[in-house]
């Protein structure tokens, strides 16, 4: 009869979450959980060539470091490692001994596919069983993977996996590759599935996957609580609970119960994975998630913005994230440019000599003594950055951002508004956003866009008040309904500080009217 495994990633996949320091106590305490639970295979973590062994980690150069995470009692367990072919030296992975870790999992990209292949013979030379797992499954045609299962079954590996690298895989593409894959492969290789969480679907692919009894040998990976690479992983207690119910496992709840209590849940009170907006963008394109993550750091923009990006995005791109790339995207994008010219005289009429006090949204601001402060500045004109204050009514509200500016109602601010040409209006005082850029400063940052905008204009000062920096565990924004969506700290503040600097000796006097962590480092 054919027989269903269930896999654990944790410490490995999920530890892109903790770049894998889960504490050597800590992570055999994990292994053995799983072990007590019943849970028949357990990847312990990653072979990697790395330079020294540290015992709190999961990633090791030798097959021996990895093996002395296993517990004393190793059951009915089978315990496995992952190596990818591009980043492992495969000549440090000893013969296999009878005992220890039994399995490795090898991955290789499209691009390097072919030696792929040879680095898993090499393992199976070696004596372990194999799982060969290409990465991103959706992102070959049909043809490509009838040639990767003929050198799957020359190869005769214990097991071959679906890997849905991006998340973008929806039943049709299971039905269609489960298929595929079925009436290809050798019947006695078994068929893994391992899932991403981008739609929100792993849970409800694998009961699809698990549903079809196929008449070969399966397997399923999962993850306590879904701990992964951030959107995550299936969570391996939803789809134990469901072999339990369908298919009559024993696999013991109440141990995956206290494993996530005593190790993982506390991780995600400082790292939220799980299922975002951004990272669905990503999958629908079937796109390396780096770039969703790349997008999302700007801070400026969108998931409207993220989805037009991603949209016109060179497939060629796909699939190894480029991060010159995606910021030459990135400035495309918020670069729409437009005639300013009557807009800059406007505002050189405004603001040519003048003393000009800039209010951001920094969280100094919310404080009655922050606005005070802001009062007795004693500014010509008093412009905000990124939001509308309810304290004071500013004489213009300048808006870099559109996710900041969607948030408002446009035609209720109680000023004129000042836009960058990325926002797409026709609001007559609009700036080419790129004028304001500089490439060796934080982009989209409102507050240095709106410096070097009265630099251009003339004005003799700027004093900033709810320009505060960030600090770490703090939201930085006045405004409630406005948070810290990025982790933005120590060396973001320098950036800013290095440009403000840039800026003030570029001919506008920079002072500060409210604390900053950005004073902080141009006085320093």
């Amino acid at each position: 009869m054919a027989n269903t495994k269930l896999l654990d990633c944790t410490l490995r996949d999920g530890g892109y979450v903790n770049n894998w320091r889960w504490g050597f106590s800590a992570a055999r305490d994990i292994i053995a959980t799983l072990t007590r639970a019943g849970v028949d295979m357990v990847e312990v973590g990653f072979l990697r060539n790395v330079d020294k062994y540290d015992p709190d980690v999961t990633v090791c150069r030798t097959i021996e470091e990895l093996n002395r995470l296993l517990p004393e009692h190793t059951g009915h367990t089978m315990y496995t490692g992952m190596a990818m072919r591009s980043n492992y030296d495969i000549s440090q992975l000893s013969p296999y001994e009878g005992h220890g870790i039994e399995l490795i999992r090898i991955t290789a990209h499209d691009y390097d596919i072919r030696e792929g292949m040879d680095f898993a013979r090499e393992v199976k030379a070696r004596g372990y069983k194999l799982s060969i797992n290409p990465i991103n499954i959706m992102g070959y045609a049909d043809k490509d993977i009838l040639w990767i299962l003929d050198q799957v079954n020359a190869i005769h590996p214990y097991q071959f996996s679906i890997v849905d690298t991006f998340g973008s895989m929806r039943r049709r593409d299971l039905e269609r590759i489960v298929s595929l894959v079925d009436h290809n492969l050798d019947p006695d290789i078994r068929v893994g599935l391992h899932l991403h969480e981008n739609m929100a679907l792993s849970f409800c692919l694998a009961q699809e996957f698990l549903d079809k009894h196929l008449l070969r040998d399966t397997t399923v990976d999962a993850s306590l609580l879904g701990m992964g690479r951030i959107p995550g992983n299936l969570p391996i207690e939803l789809v134990a609970d469901y072999m339990n119910d369908t298919l009559g496992m024993g696999y013991d709840i109440d141990e995956l119960m206290d494993a996530i209590q005593d190790h993982i849940a506390p991780l995600k009170g400082e790292t939220q994975w799980g299922y975002t907006p951004a990272y669905f963008l990503s999958a629908r394109y079937n796109l390396h998630r780096n770039y969703a993550e790349h997008f999302l750091g700007k801070g400026d923009l969108t998931n409207r913005d993220i989805n037009h990006i991603l949209a016109g995005l060179d497939r060629s791109k796909a699939t190894v994230f480029d991060a010159a790339y995606a910021d030459g995207l990135y400035r495309d994008y918020q670069s729409r440019r437009i005639d300013d010219t009557a807009a800059l005289d406007t505002l050189r009429a405004a603001l040519a000599g003048k003393k000009v006090l800039v209010l951001a949204p920094g969280a100094t601001l919310g404080t009655p003594e922050g606005q005070v402060a802001a009062g007795k500045a004693g500014a010509d004109v008093v412009i905000s950055a990124n939001f509308c204050p309810e304290f004071c009514t500013p004489d213009y509200a300048f808006f870099s951002s559109s996710k900041r500016y969607d948030k408002i109602d446009a035609a209720s601010l109680p000023c004129p508004a000042v836009l960058t040409s990325n926002l797409r209006t026709d609001n007559p005082l609009t700036v080419n956003y790129d004028r304001l850029c500089a490439a060796d400063a934080p982009a989209g940052n409102s507050v240095l866009m709106l410096l070097r905008l009265l630099r251009l204009c003339g004005a003799s000062q700027a004093l900033l008040a709810g320009a505060d920096g960030y600090r770490e565990g703090e939201n930085a924004y006045a405004e409630g309904r406005l948070h810290t969506h990025t982790d933005r700290g120590a060396a973001y503040n320098a950036q800013v500080a290095a440009a403000l600097r840039a800026i003030q000796a570029g001919g506008l006097p920079i002072g500060f009217v409210t604390p900053s962590e950005y004073a902080k480092l141009m006085n320093a």
